[in-house]
């Protein structure tokens, strides 16, 4: 059999065939499919088929010569080790001296003198279907700077080389339940048609499948972990037509999508949906809507922001309800879990993978659980620095009754979905280690117990979080926290707390991660992480206040904690939380795991 390097390059080889035939001098395979996904379809994975990397965050550039790959921080370990071998050239965002894609196509078209490519092959191609009209926009400003360089959008080369390519995905779609959700299809689409009149739309086109599986108040299983399904959404100002496979259409669903008054069109006819589009003009949200379609829409077009996650990311009392019983589910799970670690490991023969399946199971025997909401990471001692490391049967590795084990986990129950990170003590652990466990808590709680003015965003918040650790030189370079779905996706926005700018307000009824972190490479790292519901908290002259309060019901690890180091307020507040919960889960569990956790919740 082939080795996975040797796969990659003669996957190349096909490639530089097929852009040899098309006189290509590069071609560009960005993360995302055809709504923009930040997890997508095995159908669309083409820049993980051609490179290897399999982040989910990246962009494989491919020259005639050169292979490079871009990502951020959180995959620069990762990325380095799965494109050893390969002609791939890691290229690791935000850091000083790397260039962007259109420069380095730049100097790679414009030095090139080798006879395997045409000296005026300086046109780059990109599959148009598969990547956002802003994205696409934008490099084609920026090749046009580096020398001329055009960009081609209508090639997908993947059709002619991968064989063996995964299908669109036909999964059933299901109905999420009114007692879920708290708001009807109907009322959704009145709220929508609400905000599209006040910019001045008379409809719009809605490619971003979690925007569609929640306006409409339905579910599938076409992405891993995501509780969506491949379709498109045209709304009118009299109808909305679901552009959808109809093989993923049940009897009952087609029921419902009628009572609810949405229409029913083929996936592949989304095209001519849109030339058939009757209204005056029509809002396209150029960082959701692909390209390929960007370009099909022959009415005027209002450029604004697709008003949905700003409906969806306010959750109903229901949806908030659902959030409570959810995290008792999953606290439920993790006691039990976190009861048997340690004497477990003590006993010998768990690894990272053996831990991550334990866990695993012992959700899937919570009621309404689903799946999980993204891979697990259970990263061991140096395996805890890479930030989105996830443990394959070639990186595995034993547990040892010391040490710290970072995991990263999360569940999605039908009422609600879950996102949690605990850096567990297996045993003894080193004086560094606590101290920057500590530092990490102490990040965490500047920001759970923050009060901050209504209409601040994240942006604005994420320093105050950060500044414990910048004082002691630390730092870490992925984001603060996201937003999380209702049985929707784990990640979610507009709002996110994170250095770069994002101007969405946090508002009342949002919920948002708060996970700070500290990777030491070669050595360990640590990240402490709950789900937050932003609530009110008083209003003065001033105007009204905001504050967080906890959803997720785990015990933090006292074993690293340096105690000197918490202000009277931080070890009232753990003493706190760990008192409610105890009180909000002993009643679920039976007297052993009730005993365990009374220890592990007793004050500090």
């Amino acid at each position: 059999m082939m080795s996975e390097n040797n796969l990659i390059r003669q996957r190349l080889n096909d490639l530089r065939e097929v852009m040899r035939r098309e006189h290509l001098g590069a071609f560009v395979f960005p993360s995302t499919d055809p709504h923009n996904g930040e997890y997508v379809p095995d159908h669309w994975k083409g820049r993980e088929w051609i490179s290897g990397f399999n982040g989910s965050a990246g962009t494989a550039v491919v020259t005639m010569n050169s292979a490079a790959l871009w990502t951020d921080s959180r995959y620069f370990i990762a990325a380095e080790e799965q494109l050893a071998g390969t002609e791939f050239q890691l290229m690791k965002l935000k850091m000083e001296g790397t260039p962007s894609i259109a420069q380095w196509l730049g100097q790679q078209l414009q030095t090139t003198t080798n006879n395997t490519q045409r000296p005026d092959s300086t046109e780059v191609g990109i599959d148009g279907s598969s990547c956002s009209a802003s994205m696409v926009e934008q490099l084609i400003a920026d090749l046009r700077r580096e020398g001329g360089i055009t960009l081609r959008t209508n090639l997908d080369p993947l059709k002619q080389i991968w064989y063996g390519r995964p299908p669109i995905p036909e999964n059933p779609i299901e109905i999420q339940p009114l007692e879920y959700t708290g708001k009807s299809c109907r009322e959704k689409l009145m709220e929508i048609r609400k905000a599209l009149r006040e910019v001045h739309a008379d409809g719009m086109l809605v490619a971003a499948l979690d925007d569609i599986a929640w306006t409409l108040n339905l579910r599938g299983s076409d992405v891993h972990c995501n509780p969506v399904f491949v379709s498109y959404l045209l709304i009118d100002t009299k109808k909305a037509t679901l552009f959808v496979n109809r093989k993923k259409l049940t009897p009952a669903v087609i029921s419902y999508l009628q009572q609810e008054g949405v229409v029913v069109g083929d996936y592949e006819r989304i095209g001519q949906g849109i030339k058939d589009y009757f209204e005056y003009n029509i809002l396209v949200d150029a960082d959701e809507v692909n390209y390929t379609l960007y370009k099909k829409v022959e009415r005027p077009i209002v450029k604004e922001p697709s008003p949905i996650p700003f409906l969806k990311t306010v959750k109903t009392d229901a949806e908030i309800a659902g959030f409570h019983r959810a995290m008792i589910s999953d606290g439920i799970a993790m006691v039990k879990f976190l009861r048997w670690l340690k004497p477990a490991v003590e006993a010998g023969g768990e690894t990272e993978l053996s831990v991550d399946r334990k866990l695993t199971s012992l959700r899937a025997e919570q009621p309404l659980y689903r799946d999980i909401s993204f891979d697990t990471i259970a990263g061991y001692q140096e395996h805890g620095a890479i930030v989105h490391y996830e443990a394959t049967p070639e990186t595995d590795v034993p547990l040892l009754p010391e040490g710290l084990l970072l995991l990263d986990s999360g569940a999605q129950y039908q009422d609600g979905t879950t996102d949690i990170t605990r850096t567990i003590a297996l045993g003894p652990v080193t004086e560094e280690q606590k101290r920057v466990y500590t530092l990490v808590l102490k990040a965490h709680l500047q920001l759970q117990n923050l009060i901050f003015p209504a209409g601040a965003s994240g942006t604005q918040l994420d320093a105050i979080a950060r500044s414990v650790l910048w004082r002691e030189g630390l730092n870490y370079l992925h984001g603060t926290g996201h937003g999380v779905g209702s049985y929707l996706n784990v990640h979610e926005g507009p709002h996110q707390i994170r250095m770069e700018w994002k101007p969405a307000p946090l508002k009342p009824g949002m919920t948002v991660t708060d996970e700070p972190g500290v990777y030491l490479e070669g050595r360990f790292g640590v990240r402490t992480e709950n789900t937050l519901l932003v609530v009110r908290h008083s209003e003065t002259e001033f105007g009204q206040f905001l504050t967080f309060e906890p959803l997720t019901l785990c015990p933090i690890d006292k074993t690293p904690i340096v105690v000197e180091m918490l202000t009277d307020e931080e070890r009232k507040w753990l003493n706190d939380y760990h008192q409610m919960v105890f009180e909000k889960l002993s009643p679920c569990l039976d007297e052993d795991d009730r005993k365990w956790l009374e220890d592990q919740t007793m004050p500090i």
